[in-house]
């Protein structure tokens, strides 16, 4: 599947072979903002992070239709258990050309956003 790459680097917190993985241009639609990000050095910043922030990160399900996959994952923040979908959009090159992160409850959406906003600050990384 288009999605192995992405997921077996998900899986295992290692993002360094970003460039392989997603476009240059690569649009990331986070749940905690209304502008998505833009390019790899914002994600390669998001995605270092993120890996920190949740704890117990797994994916639970998984499918992938022509261009579009879809993940779904449980992870923990400190106290907090949420769900989340990771969908992601591929390019004809067939690396991620979008990537749009939900995650439930709203409690653990909160969790996340506050922990990734005060990373994302202090790396003076903003979306577009």
């Amino acid at each position: 599947m288009k999605s192995d790459q992405f997921r077996a680097a998900a899986e295992s917190k290692d993002f360094s072979g970003v460039e392989e993985i997603f476009s240059p241009d690569v649009v990331f639609n986070s749940p905690f903002v209304f502008r998505p990000y833009h390019g790899l050095e914002p994600l390669k910043v998001l995605l270092g992070n993120v890996v920190e922030v949740l704890e117990d990160f797994r994916y639970i399900a998984h499918t992938e239709t022509g261009d579009t996959a879809v993940l779904v994952f449980e992870a923990a923040v400190g106290d907090r258990l949420l769900n989340g979908v990771d969908v992601l959009r591929f390019g004809d090159d067939g690396k991620v050309a979008e990537m749009s992160v939900m995650i439930r409850p709203m409690s653990g959406l909160q969790a996340v956003g506050e922990e990734m906003s005060r990373r994302m600050e202090a790396a003076g990384v903003k979306p577009a």
